[in-house]
């Protein structure tokens, strides 16, 4: 790979030592997925985890962000995150292998909890040593705005380039035309010399070109093709023929195995 593609990279790849003994037989490393893992090697630019739920895709995120220094209610890297409830066990046994460039932005966007980290937004805008917590993701209150909206200005506004972004289940609060809009917003930060983690359900984020794909399933995990994720097939199967494949889902029980 030539320069230009490395000049994005922060993070090489992660790897996880696992425990022995009754500790490696419980949580998380009872997830077929996580209890496999060796090393994963992250593209410069953007690298996708998909699986089914449960699968352990935002297990190992948010492992890699607690290793990042974030808070795993979401938000920037300016928190501390003893002040949290829970923190991930997983991080204790990950390593990250990173280079020497240093990001100068961070942030881990999470859908679960975005509503704890816009309110807090707003209790920091109302002390008196805080001005401006509402700046940088436009001025306005994302208690104000529909959910959607809110992830949309912190993507615009929040996000300044050359950094490291995290993002967990994204594609929770944004339409299909808005997750469009979210691939060009990725795309504008990737020229700004910044590198994503992304987990998601969503075949339209997912189809960001050149990504590495992360597939999360009972058998361990493996990179794929975008076109050989079952989010892909799935939806082109539907969209080829929505009438017959929701008549078949309402009339066999079964159908949605196949």
């Amino acid at each position: 790979m030539g320069s230009s593609l490395h000049a994005s990279h922060f993070i090489n790849s992660i790897t996880i030592d696992r425990p022995e003994g009754q500790i490696g037989e419980r949580f998380p490393f009872s997830v077929p997925s996580i209890r496999s893992i060796d090393s994963i090697e992250l593209h410069p630019k953007v690298t996708f985890f998909v699986g089914e739920n449960g699968s352990g895709k935002s297990t190992l995120l948010e492992a890699i962000a607690d290793k990042l220094g974030f808070s795993l209610q979401g938000g920037g890297r300016n928190k501390n995150p003893m002040l949290d409830g829970y923190q991930t066990e997983l991080a204790s046994y990950l390593s990250l292998r990173r280079t020497p460039n240093r990001p100068m932005d961070a942030f881990f966007l999470r859908a679960e909890s975005y509503f704890n980290h816009a309110s807090e937004l707003d209790e920091l805008e109302r002390t008196p040593f805080c001005d401006g917590a509402l700046r940088s993701y436009g001025g306005k209150s994302l208690h104000e705005v529909s959910h959607g909206e809110a992830f949309f200005a912190t993507l615009v506004h929040r996000l300044g380039g050359h950094g490291v972004y995290l993002f967990d289940e994204p594609e929770a609060a944004l339409s299909p035309q808005r997750q469009l809009s979210m691939l060009v917003r990725i795309h504008d930060l990737v020229a700004e010399f910044s590198q994503f983690i992304i987990a998601t359900h969503s075949p339209l984020i997912m189809a960001y070109p050149d990504a590495f794909i992360y597939h999360f399933s009972e058998t361990g995990i493996e990179r794929i093709a975008y076109e050989d994720t079952e989010h892909f097939q799935v939806t082109r199967n539907f969209l080829r023929d929505p009438s017959g494949m929701t008549r078949k889902l309402l009339t066999d029980p079964e159908a949605d195995r196949d």
